[in-house]
């Protein structure tokens, strides 16, 4: 069973192959595109370079892909991403060559791995030869300059810049608003990742039956996705029954009975680096749900429907969160804690929060075209018993339309 789109005034989801594929001739563009979005963003800060860890930068700047789970905690490849001037990769030793098809990167070295883990009692000598060696490269590329982007590094090497008279600044914001308006094609990337994960959670919600352990279940998706060429699931949320409510209860190797219902949130890093991000609720077994548990999965859909169709181009995010579904009293305390947030090749900018929270833990800005965006929901009461999660992700295209992108029935039971 599925939403009455038209209704709602959202294009339904595509599964054309000439838009949920890149062609390879789509693909060099693509990735120059997104370096040339990063470009811009340190050009409007007057930042001279980036120095890119976290392996999701690293691959939204340059395509490159390598270890993305091992770098994301260990410092040892890094891209030098000037606003303007050559791309240097520094690759894990011995990888050099997996990069070099890229037309994003103009030259590849050694990385040197900034890192105790990796130097002992010599970090120090090895983050003071790294800082030279960044020093060098805006020097001789970049004709100097005051300000350098860095991020996920160790503290010690941010001194190390600061020392040679750099002003050292967070990636993170100029990464961020980089990645939140996709550019030409990079939407075809989203739907192949989509797509793939979709018919991964079909294959998990066909093993779920009673006695099935909730692991045992949650790793079907792990191995389909791993399958269709996905990096990894950040997370590890599916769970049953009473640990449904409160969300953020990880998957475990409790059975799940019938009559029991299974919540999960995809938060894959799929196709080409790029998040699916959607979460559907399942019954177990083949009873017939209880009145509580139709009511829980009616007030999910009725909340995730109601912030769809307030999803539009123009609307600031305050507005959204005042527009947004009530939730009744007695499910507040147990709220998600955002409305909707920005997707790409991770959960990422903007974060829109509930009304009761933007003064506090929120902030403002504008739904634009080129955001893509996760709805959510979850409701459970703040006495117990079971929950309900359900999230959508979709397209604020650049015509100013809204498309859905995911594309995963729900519970027709549930919904009675």
């Amino acid at each position: 069973m599925n939403m009455d789109l038209d209704a709602m005034g959202i294009l339904p989801p595509t599964h054309r192959p000439e838009d949920c594929e890149p062609t390879q001739q789509e693909i060099p563009q693509i990735l120059l595109d997104r370096l040339a979005r990063v470009r811009a963003q340190l050009k409007s800060r007057d930042i001279s370079a980036a120095v890119l860890f976290d392996p999701a930068h690293v691959r939204y700047a340059t395509g490159s892909r390598n270890m993305q789970v091992y770098s994301s905690r260990n410092p040892a490849r890094y891209a030098f991403v000037p606003a303007e001037g050559p791309v240097v990769l520094f690759e894990f030793s011995g990888c050099e060559h997996l990069a070099s098809h890229l037309p994003t990167i103009d030259e590849i070295r050694p990385a040197k791995a900034i890192s105790y883990y990796f130097n002992e009692r010599n970090t120090h000598a090895v983050t003071e030869a790294w800082a030279d060696e960044i020093d060098d490269l805006i020097q001789r590329q970049c004709g100097g300059g005051g300000k350098v982007a860095l991020e996920s590094a160790t503290s010690q090497a941010a001194f190390a810049l600061k020392e040679r008279g750099y002003r050292v600044l967070d990636a993170q914001e100029p990464l961020e608003q980089a990645r939140a308006y996709k550019v030409p094609n990079e939407i075809k990337m989203i739907r192949s990742s989509l797509r793939a994960v979709e018919e991964g959670v079909r294959q998990l919600e066909a093993s779920i039956r009673p006695g099935v352990t909730e692991n045992e279940a949650w790793s079907k998706l792990h191995q389909h996705i791993v399958a269709t060429d996905a990096d990894f699931i950040e997370t590890r949320l599916m769970n049953s029954g009473p640990r449904t409510n409160p969300w953020f209860q990880e998957c475990s190797d409790r059975r799940i009975q019938s009559g029991e219902l299974v919540a999960l949130d995809t938060d894959v890093v799929g196709r080409y680096g790029y998040y699916a991000d959607f979460s559907r609720t399942f019954l177990c077994g083949r009873d017939a749900p209880s009145r509580t548990q139709k009511d829980l999965y009616r007030m999910a859909y009725d909340q995730i429907q109601t912030n769809m169709a307030n999803l539009k181009p123009g609307v600031s995010f305050k507005e959204y969160a005042e527009r947004a579904w009530q939730i009744p009293p007695a499910y507040k305390s147990r709220r998600y804690f955002a409305l909707a947030h920005g997707v790409g090749m991770n959960g990422e900018y903007p974060y829109i929060v509930h009304r009761e929270d933007i003064d506090d833990k929120g902030y403002d800005g504008i739904i634009e075209p080129g955001m893509t965006l996760c709805v959510e929901s979850f409701i459970g009461h703040e006495a117990g018993g079971e929950g309900v999660k359900l999230e959508e992700q979709l397209y604020v295209r650049e015509d100013g339309q809204v498309e859905l992108l995911s594309d995963y029935p729900f519970d027709a039971r549930l919904l009675g």
